[in-house]
C-alpha cells in the first residue's frame, strides 16, 4: 500500500574505487530526526505554501484523527488506483501516508511528491508560487469531493464550516430581513485597522446606515425608509480560519502592493460580542490560537512558513539560546535585588531614598502599598517628609518609583507599588486581551503571561517554527514579530478552548494511526536503521596500503621497491575507529616471520619515491585520531634503517627531485666516446637526482661533481619570447650553506653543472653571473620576404612568393646578420646596392610595423623565431633614433599616414618643423597631438621645448599635425558660438549682419525658432573668472557691433554633444572651478537685462497652455531657487506665486524633446502616520526628472482649461516620425519571417518588467458519486 513512499532515489549500494572514497560506500541514507523530534517537509521548488498548510492540518489533532478513522474499505487501495473499474480515493490515501510519515518515520524530512502527483500537478505547479489562502479552499473542496459516500463526507463541514447572517432592520416598522451565509474562513481587512479585534468589530458590531439619498425599500412598509445593515455570527465552527487581506491594489499607481503595517492578533479571545444573542456557555465562544502561516516577501513572490502550537506535545521543546540568556540576566538582576533587600532589612541608609523605600516595602506583609500611603510611611520611619528631604534632588515620589523599574513595579494603574521580586510570575489575561496592543507601554504586559516562569507555556504546549525542512523551537514573544513588516502573519487558525485532548494522546505520535500504517512504518524504520548501520560501517571502513621494509631499498633520496614485479604492497581494510595497537596486532598476525620491533610510519609517494613522515607511537588512540584515512600509506619497518641505510623521517627531510644537466661528449668535442653521449640531440645530458629538502646546496654539489665546478639555476626556459638560447644564473658562494627548501627549489627544477674548462666552448658563454647556453636545438629560422613597397596587396601575393627565403637564425644572432644573409639568399645584393633597406614586421591588418633596430639580437628585439620579417626600402633607425607615424588634420584619411625617423633628443618644435617639411606644409600655426591606445586623438603636446624622450614619445608612436597655435601653459582655448533667436533678431540689423558674415553653418537648437552660430575662439587663463571670459568674448568681431552694455548682459552656456547643457554661474568663479577644459565648446546669449545667477538658481522655460487647444503661449524664462525647496511641491508653489494662482489649480509637466513627449510632475504627497518615519521628499533635479537649466515646463491652468494632455500637434508629428524610423530599423535589423507584425503603436514606449502570467491553482479529483 505504501509503494515507494519511503524509498529514496537511487536506492542500493555503489562501491567506490580504492583511494578515492570509503570502501563499499553506499548512497547516504536520509538523516534521522533532530532533537526536537519533529519532521519537516522538502520543498519541491515552490511548494512552501503547501508545506505550511499540510503542517497545520497535521497539528490539528481532530482533523488528523478523523482522517485516520477512514479505512481501506471506504477509501480503497493505492495498488488498485490504475485499474479502471476500481474507485480509489487517492488524495485521502496519500494524505494518510504523508501524515503517518511525518508522525512516525525516523527521518528529518518527508516528501510531498506523491501527494502533488495525486493532485494532478506537473512541474509548473510545483515550481510556481501560489497563494496559501486559495490552496486552503481548493484542498478542502477536493477532500469533500473525494470523501463523498464515506463516513467522512461531512468532515470538512463539521470541523471548519460556520454560519453568519446578514440583517437589514427597518427603522420605521422594525421589520428584519435576513440572509444566511455559510463560510469556510473569515477574510478580514488589514488596511486601516490596528488588529484582528478591531476588524471583527467593524464587520459584526458596527452598523451600516441607509439614509439620505441611500434609502432602503422595506417589504412591509412598501416604501423607501431608513434602515440599518449589520452582520452576526450564528454558528461557530470548532476550528476558525482567518485570512488576512495583506495584498491590495493601488489605483493611483496601477500596481499591487503588500500591507506591512502593524496588525495585532490575540492568543485567546472571546467571540460573544460578534455573535447573535443566545444562552450558550462562554466556553463555546472562547478560542485559542494554534497556527500562524507567515508570508515573507512582496506581492509578486516570497516564501511561506508556519508557527505551530504543539497541542499533543509530540515534539521536544527547549528554550532558544537568546531566551536562556535573557532568563540568566533576569535571575542575576533578581539576585541583586534580593541582596539589596537583605541589606535594607539589616541597616537602612536614611540618605538613600532607594534603601529607605525598599526597606519599607520589604517589611510590609502584603508586599504592596498604596503610593499615596508610601509617603506617610516614609515620614514615620525617617521623621522627615519626602517633599523636604528628597524632592529637590529626585523629584516626586511617583517619578522616583518610575525611574527605578528594576526595583519597583507599579500595579493597578499605578496606584500601588511593590518590589519587583514580590510580583507574581504569571497573571491571567482577559479572554479578549491581544498578544500585543498598539501602544508600547502595555505590549510587555500582554506577552508576559505566556512567557514568565521557567516554562514557555502554562499548559505545556509549546510553539515551533516549521520552515520547509527546518524545524526550530520558538517562544510566544516571537509571535509579536509577525505583526508587521515584509515577514508577517497571513493566515490565522484558532480552535475552541473547550476541545480537550485525552491523556493517552499526549506525547503519543501513533495515537489513532491505523494498525496497517503503523506496521508499514515500523518496517520502514527497520530498513532505515539497517541502512544507517551499514552506511556507518562502510563510512568508517578504510583501505590502508602497507609497505613492508624488506621489499624496499634506499635510492636517490627516497625509498624504492627492490623489484617492480614483486608484490611489495599489501592492501588491508580496517575500521578507523579501532586503535593503532589493534592494527599493529593484525599486521603481526599476517606476518608470521616478522622479528623484532615493528614501527608504523605514515608515508607518501613523492616524485623522488616513497618518503616517511610521522611514526604512530601511541597504541591507545584510534586510527582516525592518528590521521590515518582512506587510501593512506603505512610503512612497516623497525624504525631505524632500511636495508642497512639509516632513514630520516619528517617534512623537513622530504626529498626534492631535481633535473641535472651536463654538456654531452659530442658538444665538448670528445668524439672518442670518453664523455657522456647526447641522448636527445640537444647537446645536453639530462639526469634525475633526488636530495633531501633539508640538505645544503654544498652537499648537492659535492654529490654531483668536484667542488670547483659551477652550479647554475635556469632563468628562462628554451623557446621563450625573444630567441632560443637559455640563460642560467650561477649560485653565489653564500648560497652553498643554504638548504634546498630555503632556496625555494621544488620538484622538476633544473640545475646546470659546468666545469671551468667547459666555458671555453662555443656553446657556453659567461657574462657576470649569467651563463648563456646555445645548443643545436636553439638554432631555428626566420622567414624573410622582399617587400618593394610600403604595403602588400592581395594581387601581389603570388609574385611575392617568389622572393621569399628561410634564413637559419638563433636567439643570439644579430638582425644585421639576418638581413645580410637574406640579401644573399634572395640574390638582391646588386639590385639594392645603392638602396637602404630595413627589416619590418607585419601586423594582423597588413600594416607594416616600425623597422627593427639591427644592432640588437633576435632575442633582445623580442622577435620570435619561426616568424616572418619583411625586407623593405628605407633607412634603418639607430639606437638613438625613433621611427614615428604622423598624419595631418583632426580627421585623417585611412592609410594616409606618413613615416619619419628622428632623433629622440629632438624637441617637439624641431620635430614639428621636420614633419611640416615632409608634408610640404607652410605656416607656423600648427601643433602636435598624440594618438592614444584606442586610436583616438588625444591632448596636444604642450611643452614645445621638451625633447621627444622627455614627453615619453617612443618608437612606433603616431602623432597628428593639427592646425592652430597652442595656448600658453595654464591657458584654455575655447570654441565660442552665439545663441540667436531668429524670430526676435529679424529686426536687429547688427545680428543679421553678424550672422551673414560667418562662414560656419548654424546649428539648430532643441527650441524652435533659434539656432547657434560659430563666432570664433577665445584663449584665456584657467584662473580667470567668468566675468573675465564674458569681457573677452565682447572683443570678438561678431559681438563688437552688437549692443552689449556690460558683461552682465551676457549669459554663457556650456555645450555637450552640441546641445545646451548648463549655465556657467558665479561671475567671480574661476574657469578651473567651473570645470572648463581645453577645447571646450561654449555658447553666449545676449540678454535684455543684467543677470547674476546664484549657485542654487535654476533657469526654466515655462509655457502656459492655450485653453482648449494643443498649443502653448510663447515661453517665459522663470528663475527657480532650488535652495529653498527642490521638490515638486516647491516648484508648484513658486509657479503658483508667479501666476497668482493656488498650487492645486496648476498641472505641470516636463518636455522631452528627443521623444516628443511630456513627463507629468505630480504635486501629490503620500500621507504617512505619525509612527512611521517620514520619507524624505525627492528633488526634481534627481531621478526621474533630472531638471536642468533650459528645460521646458508646460503649465495647465485647471480653472479655465479642462484639457490635461500636454502633447502638441508638433509632438504628435514627431512621435509618428520616430515610430516610422523604429519600424524601418526593425525591418532592416530583423530578417523577414512571414509572421504578422504587431501594431507598433500599441506597444508601450517605456521598458516594463516582464512577469510570468498568473495561473489559477486547481486539484484534479475523481468522480465518486
Amino acid at each position: 500500500m505504501f509503494g515507494d513512499l519511503f524509498e529514496e532515489d537511487g536506492d542500493g549500494f555503489s562501491s567506490s574505487t580504492p583511494g578515492t572514497g570509503v570502501k563499499g560506500r553506499e548512497c547516504e541514507p536520509p538523516p534521522p530526526r533532530g532533537k526536537l523530534k519533529l519532521c519537516g517537509i522538502k520543498n519541491q521548488g515552490g511548494t512552501c505554501y503547501l508545506n505550511s498548510l499540510i503542517q497545520t492540518l497535521l497539528f490539528t489533532p481532530e482533523f488528523r484523527g478523523e482522517l485516520f478513522h477512514l479505512g481501506p474499505d471506504e477509501l480503497g487501495c493505492l495498488a488498485d488506483k490504475d485499474k479502471p473499474e476500481a474507485k480509489v480515493r487517492v488524495i485521502p490515501l496519500e494524505l494518510q501516508r504523508l501524515f503517518s510519515h511525518l508522525l512516525l518515520v525516523d527521518e528529518k524530512t518527508a516528501s510531498t511528491s506523491d501527494l502533488t502527483d495525486s493532485f494532478g500537478w506537473t512541474n509548473n505547479e510545483e515550481m510556481g508560487q501560489q497563494d496559501v489562502q486559495e490552496l486552503n479552499r481548493i484542498l478542502f473542496s477536493a477532500l469533500e469531493s473525494s470523501l463523498v459516500g464515506t463516513s467522512g463526507s461531512s468532515l470538512i463541514h463539521r470541523l471548519y464550516h460556520g454560519t453568519l447572517v446578514n440583517q437589514i432592520t427597518c427603522k420605521e416598522c422594525g421589520n428584519i430581513s435576513e440572509r444566511q451565509e455559510d463560510f469556510l474562513d473569515l477574510t478580514v481587512s488589514v488596511r486601516g485597522v490596528s488588529g484582528l479585534e478591531e476588524a471583527l468589530w467593524n464587520m459584526f458590531v458596527e452598523e451600516e446606515m441607509f439614509e439620505g439619498n441611500n434609502l432602503y425599500r422595506c417589504s412591509r412598509c412598501d416604501q423607501l425608509v431608513r434602515a440599518a445593515k449589520s452582520a452576526k455570527l450564528r454558528k461557530l465552527p470548532p476550528f476558525l480560519t482567518i485570512s488576512l487581506l495583506r495584498f491590495n491594489f493601488d489605483f493611483a499607481k496601477c500596481e499591487r502592493y503588500k500591507e506591512t503595517g502593524s496588525y495585532a492578533f490575540p492568543l485567546t479571545f472571546n467571540l460573544r460580542p460578534f455573535c447573535e444573542q443566545n444562552d450558550w456557555p462562554d466556553s463555546e465562544y472562547s478560542y485559542e490560537l494554534f497556527s500562524i502561516i507567515i508570508h515573507k516577501g512582496g506581492c509578486y513572490g516570497g516564501h511561506y512558513h508556519v508557527y505551530i502550537k504543539d497541542i499533543d506535545q509530540l515534539g521536544y521543546w527547549e528554550a532558544p539560546e537568546e531566551e536562556v540568556k535573557v532568563k540568566l540576566k533576569t535571575q542575576k538582576r533578581e539576585d541583586k535585588v534580593g541582596e539589596r533587600k537583605k541589606e535594607c532589612e539589616n541597616s537602612v541608609d536614611a540618605e538613600d531614598p532607594l534603601s529607605v523605600l525598599t526597606g519599607i516595602l520589604a517589611q510590609e506583609e502584603s508586599k504592596c502599598v498604596l503610593v499615596d500611603q508610601l509617603g506617610q510611611k516614609l515620614m514615620n520611619k525617617t521623621g522627615t517628609p519626602w517633599s523636604k528631604k528628597y524632592k529637590k534632588q529626585y523629584g516626586t515620589i511617583s517619578k522616583f518609583l518610575q525611574n527605578h523599574p528594576e526595583v519597583f513595579m507599579l500595579v493597578s494603574d499605578g496606584t500601588h507599588v511593590a518590589l519587583k521580586a514580590a510580583v507574581p510570575a504569571t497573571t491571567e489575561p482577559s479572554p479578549t486581551e491581544p498578544v500585543s496592543s498598539a501602544s508600547a507601554n502595555n505590549s510587555t504586559e500582554n506577552i508576559e503571561p505566556e512567557t514568565a516562569g521557567d516554562t514557555e507555556a502554562t499548559d505545556g504546549c509549546h510553539w515551533f517554527d516549521l520552515n520547509d525542512s527546518t524545524v526550530t523551537a520558538i517562544t510566544v514573544k516571537d509571535i509579536k514579530k509577525q505583526f508587521q513588516g515584509k515577514e508577517s502573519a497571513y493566515m490565522l487558525f484558532y480552535r475552541k478552548t473547550a476541545m480537550k485532548r485525552p491523556p493517552e494522546a499526549i506525547g503519543n505520535s501513533a495515537y489513532k494511526v491505523p494498525p496497517h500504517l503503523v506496521e508499514l512504518v515500523q518496517e520502514e524504520n527497520a530498513r532505515l536503521q539497517q541502512r544507517r548501520a551499514e552506511f556507518d560501517a562502510s563510512s568508517n571502513s578504510i583501505e590502508v596500503r602497507l609497505h613492508l621494509a624488506p621489499h624496499y631499498h634506499w635510492q636517490n633520496g627516497a625509498l624504492h621497491p627492490v623489484s617492480p614485479n614483486e608484490d611489495s604492497i599489501i592492501t588491508v581494510t580496517f575500521d578507523r575507529r579501532k586503535t593503532v595497537g589493534d592494527l599493529r596486532l593484525a599486521i603481526y598476525q599476517m606476518q608470521d616471520l616478522w622479528e623484532g620491533d615493528m614501527a608504523l610510519t605514515l608515508a607518501k609517494n613523492v616524485p623522488a619515491g616513497l618518503h616517511l613522515y610521522d611514526t604512530l607511537t601511541d597504541d591507545q588512540i584510534s586510527l582516525y585520531s592518528a590521521g590515518v584515512s582512506n587510501g593512506s600509506d603505512l610503512f612497516v619497518w623497525n624504525g631505524r634503517e632500511v636495508s642497512g641505510v639509516a632513514v630520516k623521517t619528517g617534512v623537513e627531510w622530504e626529498p626534492v627531485l631535481l633535473t641535472v644537466l651536463r654538456p654531452s661528449a659530442e658538444e665538448l668535442g670528445c668524439g672518442d666516446g670518453s664523455g657522456v653521449g647526447d641522448a636527445d640531440g640537444s647537446g645536453m645530458v639530462h639526469s634525475m637526482k633526488g636530495f633531501a629538502g633539508g640538505a645544503t646546496l654544498g652537499t648537492v654539489l659535492e654529490a654531483l661533481g668536484p667542488q670547483e665546478a659551477f652550479l647554475c639555476q635556469e632563468q628562462s626556459r628554451p623557446g621563450a619570447s625573444g630567441g632560443g638560447a637559455s640563460g642560467w644564473r650561477v649560485f653565489p658562494p653564500q648560497d652553498m650553506q643554504r638548504t634546498l627548501r630555503e632556496l625555494s627549489l621544488k620538484d622538476g627544477d633544473a640545475l646546470l653543472l659546468l666545469q671551468l674548462e667547459e666555458l671555453d666552448s662555443s656553446i657556453f658563454s659567461l657574462s657576470g653571473d649569467i651563463v648563456t647556453v646555445t645548443t643545436p636545438s636553439d638554432c631555428r629560422w626566420l622567414q624573410v620576404e622582399f617587400c618593394p613597397q610600403s604595403g602588400i596587396k592581395e594581387e601581389e601575393k603570388e609574385e611575392q612568393g617568389k622572393k621569399r627565403s628561410k634564413v637559419s637564425a638563433s636567439g643570439n644572432m644579430l638582425l644585421m646578420e639576418v638581413k645580410e644573409k637574406a640579401l644573399e639568399d634572395l640574390h638582391l645584393q646588386d639590385e639594392l646596392s645603392d638602396v637602404e633597406c630595413c627589416l619590418r614586421q607585419l601586423d594582423r591588418t597588413g600594416k607594416l610595423l616600425p623597422p627593427v633596430h639591427e644592432h640588437l639580437s633576435v632575442r633582445e628585439s623580442g622577435i620570435r623565431l619561426m616568424t616572418s620579417l619583411y625586407l623593405c626600402p628605407g633607412p634603418v633607425p639607430t639606437a638613438t633614433q625613433l621611427f614615428l607615424y604622423f598624419s595631418v588634420g583632426l580627421a585623417p584619411s585611412v592609410g594616409q599616414e606618413l613615416e619619419i625617423i628622428v632623433e629622440e633628443s629632438l624637441t617637439i618644435k624641431e620635430c614639428l618643423k621636420e614633419m611640416l617639411q615632409m608634408a610640404k606644409l607652410e605656416g607656423e600655426s600648427w601643433h602636435l597631438r598624440r594618438v592614444d591606445w584606442c586610436e583616438e586623438i588625444g591632448e596636444p603636446l604642450m611643452d614645445e621645448n621638451a625633447s621627444l624622450k622627455e614627453v615619453k614619445v617612443i618608437h612606433g608612436d603616431t602623432l597628428v599635425l593639427v592646425e592652430g597655435r597652442l595656448p600658453p601653459k595654464g591657458y584654455l582655448k575655447l570654441s565660442v558660438k552665439m545663441y540667436i533667436d531668429v524670430i526676435d533678431s529679424s529686426g536687429v540689423p547688427e545680428l543679421n549682419h553678424t550672422a551673414e558674415c560667418q562662414s560656419i553653418e548654424g546649428l539648430a537648437t532643441e527650441w524652435s525658432g533659434s539656432e547657434m552660430r560659430f563666432i570664433g575662439h577665445v584663449e584665456i587663463s584657467e584662473e580667470a573668472s567668468l566675468d573675465d571670459l564674458k569681457t573677452q568674448m565682447m572683443t570678438l568681431p561678431a559681438l563688437q557691433d552688437v549692443c552689449v552694455p556690460s558683461p552682465a548682459f551676457l549669459r554663457v552656456w556650456l555645450l555637450e554633444c552640441k546641445k545646451l547643457a548648463r549655465i556657467l554661474r558665479g561671475n567671480q568663479q574661476t574657469l578651473r572651478k567651473l570645470k572648463l577644459g581645453n577645447g571646450a565648446d561654449v555658447c553666449v546669449e545676449r540678454l535684455m537685462k543684467e543677470e547674476d545667477l546664484g549657485l542654487k538658481d535654476l533657469l526654466l522655460r515655462v509655457q502656459m497652455g492655450v485653453p482648449g487647444e494643443k498649443a502653448y503661449y510663447p515661453f517665459e524664462e522663470f528663475l527657480w531657487d532650488t535652495g529653498r525647496d527642490s521638490t515638486s511641491r516647491g516648484l508648484y508653489a513658486a509657479l503658483a506665486s508667479q501666476y497668482g494662482l493656488t498650487p492645486d489649480s496648476l498641472l505641470l509637466a516636463k518636455h522631452l524633446p528627443d521623444k516628443h513627449t511630456w513627463m507629468p510632475i505630480s504635486n501629490w504627497t503620500q500621507q504617512v502616520s505619525k509612527r512611521k518615519k517620514k520619507r524624505k521628499a525627492e528633488s526634481l533635479q534627481a531621478a526621474p526628472f533630472y531638471l536642468k537649466d533650459g528645460d521646458s515646463i508646460g503649465v495647465k491652468n485647471l480653472l479655465i482649461d479642462n484639457n490635461k494632455e500636454f502633447t502638441t500637434l508638433e509632438d504628435e508629428i514627431g512621435q509618428q516620425r520616430l515610430t516610422v524610423e523604429a519600424a524601418d530599423h526593425n525591418t532592416r535589423v530583423r530578417p523577414a519571417t512571414g509572421e504578422c507584425s504587431q501594431d507598433i503603436g500599441s506597444k508601450k514606449s517605456g521598458p516594463t518588467k516582464n512577469r510570468k502570467p498568473e495561473v489559477a491553482l486547481s486539484i484534479s479529483v475523481g468522480v465518486f458519486r
